[in-house]
C-alpha cells in the first residue's frame, strides 16, 4: 500500500537522540491514522546512530533505512530521503529534537490549498550566534532570488509529492533548504508559512554553523544564482508546476 505520508529524517551522529525521535514519528504516523511510513537517511554516523535505527527498524516495518557510507552532507542526506519516500504527502525534519512532532496537524491542515507548508520558529531557540547567522543569510537570499520566506532552514516543512518530482536538488549541505524553495516558487508552487515551537538542543552537538558547512552553502548560493540569472533553471519549465504565479503566505499559529 502506498503510504499517505513519508515522515524523513536525516541523521548523523544522533545516537543520544534518535530513539527518542522514533518513538515519537511512530506515536504521530499512527494518531493521524493514515497509512505511512518513517524514512531515516543515516548520514555515515561515526557513532550508534545506524545500528540503533535498524534495530527499531526490525520490529517496526513503518521504518525504513537509508545508509550513506560516508558523511556526504546534510542536503545530500535529505535528497536520499525525499527521493526515497513513497508518500502522497512528504515532511520532513531534524533528529534533534528541537521541534515537536505532533505540530505537523498545524502544516496537515493547510494540505489541500498548498503545495508546501513550511514551519516558522516562534521563537527560535538557538544560540544568538547562531540566530544572527541565520538572519544575515535570509537577508542574503532575498537580495538575490527575492524569496519572501521567513525562517528559510527551519527544518519542518511538509510537500506535496509533485513538488519532490518536479524540482531538481542539486545541493549537498545546508543550502538545501533554500534551493528547494527558491527552485519551488520559480515552478509556480504554492508556499505556506505556519508558527511552530522550538526547542534547545539538549543533547548532541549542531554541526549547521561550522566554517565548512557555511562555505559550502555560499558556493552552492552563488551557483544557483547564476545559474537562474542565465536562465537554465530547469524549474522554471516543469511540466508538473502547477499554473499562475507562486505564492507565499506566513500566518501565525
Amino acid at each position: 500500500m502506498t503510504p499517505a505520508l513519508s515522515l524523513v529524517f536525516p541523521v548523523w551522529n544522533e545516537q543520544e537522540n534518535v530513539e527518542s525521535l522514533l518513538e515519537t514519528a511512530l506515536a504521530t504516523g499512527r494518531r493521524l491514522g493514515r497509512p505511512f511510513e518513517i524514512v531515516v537517511v543515516d548520514d555515515g554516523s561515526s557513532d550508534r546512530s545506524a545500528s540503533l535505527v535498524a534495530s527499531k527498524g526490525r520490529s517496526h516495518p513503518e521504518i525504513r533505512v537509508v545508509t550513506h557510507p560516508s558523511n556526504r552532507g546534510y542536503g545530500a542526506a535529505l535528497r536520499s530521503g525525499l527521493r526515497a519516500a513513497r508518500g502522497d504527502w512528504v515532511f520532513f525534519s531534524d533528529a534533534d529534537l528541537q521541534f515537536d512532532l505532533n505540530e505537523i496537524d498545524r502544516l496537515l491542515t493547510h494540505a489541500e490549498d498548498f503545495d508546501i507548508i513550511a514551519g516558522v520558529r516562534t521563537p527560535r531557540r538557538d544560540p544568538w550566534g547562531r540566530q544572527l547567522l541565520a538572519w544575515g543569510w535570509g537577508v542574503l537570499v532575498r537580495l538575490l532570488f527575492d524569496l519572501r520566506v521567513r525562517d528559510i532552514d527551519c527544518a519542518f516543512k511538509l510537500f506535496r509529492r509533485e513538488v519532490i518530482e518536479a524540482i531538481p536538488i542539486a545541493s549537498i549541505g545546508a543550502f538545501v533548504n533554500t534551493e528547494i524553495l527558491v527552485r519551488a516558487e520559480h515552478a509556480g508552487f504554492r508556499v505556506h508559512q505556519v508558527a511552530v515551537s522550538h526547542r534547545p538542543r539538549l543533547r548532541g552537538r549542531q554541526s549547521g554553523a561550522r566554517p565548512r558547512v557555511l562555505l559550502r552553502a555560499a558556493v552552492e548560493l552563488a551557483t544557483l544564482s547564476r545559474e537562474l540569472r542565465a536562465g537554465t533553471a530547469a524549474a522554471g519549465s516543469v511540466g508538473h508546476a502547477p499554473a499562475g504565479s507562486a505564492r507565499t503566505e506566513v500566518r501565525g499559529r
